[in-house]
């Protein structure tokens, strides 16, 4: 039984800006927006036997009542965000820390209290030090306050069912995770593995920090965690988010969508 979730915020365009700006695939025009890269946008809630885990935590959105649309995803699954017991953080790109922290009615507050939120050491200090419109260090001024915040190094555990492992790439202190829990195990490699189609071809990312390591990492994560049954999450994944990989008429690994 699959025990992991897409938190799905949507699909958007983003250009040189960073800004995010929501694009339907059905009626919108992708040639309006020139220059422009089309990601979807899936946080992964996964139950755990220590409490739910956050895999990343989206743009930070809010539903046309003020809620934050993490919260609200969360509960349309039938989960408590209370409730949330680890927020594991690939990395600190604001599409993917939006959901960190509660900003409402004036206030700040981080958006799961009884969580670590767990994030590299190098990740944190880059993001503070960076001027890229990437980062929004709003964010992290209130998780630094918090006493949440969880910094680690290099690669570990954070309990028997959860690992990280620093692999650089997209950011010079990306990390990724391993979580292996009711007999699965699941891969979450934020934007060093992006998209399922990156496993499949020689992709060499510009707007990443080494380009060449994250395609190397991508060809050992799949030629490690294929023949083992990983099941593969992917945060802008368009064609599917939950992937798990099966051998096909030609003896060769493909990927099948999880979640059905």
């Amino acid at each position: 039984m699959i025990q992991a979730y897409s938190l799905y915020e949507g699909s958007f365009s983003v250009d040189a800006s960073k800004k995010f700006v929501p694009f339907d695939p059905l009626t919108d025009d992708p040639k309006s927006r020139p220059g422009s890269l089309f990601v979807h946008v899936h946080p992964f809630l996964i139950e755990t036997s220590y409490g739910l885990i956050l895999c990343d935590t989206g743009l930070g959105n809010r539903t046309v009542e003020d809620e934050l649309l993490i919260h609200h995803n969360i509960k349309k699954l039938g989960f408590d965000p209370q409730d949330v017991k680890y927020v594991l953080m690939s990395h600190l790109h604001k599409d993917h820390t939006g959901g960190m922290v509660d900003f409402r009615d004036g206030s700040a507050r981080i958006a799961f209290p009884e969580a670590e939120y767990i994030i590299q050491r190098g990740e944190w200090e880059n993001a503070y030090t960076s001027e890229s419109p990437s980062y929004r260090t709003e964010v992290f001024d209130v998780l630094q306050r918090s006493g949440n915040l969880v910094l680690v190094e290099g690669e570990g555990s954070v309990n028997n069912e959860i690992r990280f492992e620093l692999n650089g790439g997209h950011t010079e202190f990306h990390q990724a995770f391993h979580i292996e829990v009711g007999g699965e195990h699941f891969f979450f490699g934020g934007d060093v593995l992006p998209e399922p189609e990156e496993l499949f071809k020689n992709f060499i990312a510009k707007y990443d920090f080494d380009g060449r390591s994250s395609r190397d990492s991508r060809i050992k994560y799949w030629n490690e965690g294929a023949p083992k049954g990983w099941v593969y999450l992917f945060y802008h994944g368009k064609s599917l988010a939950i992937g798990r990989p099966k051998r096909n008429e030609q003896d060769k690994y493909i990927l099948i969508d999880a979640t059905l």
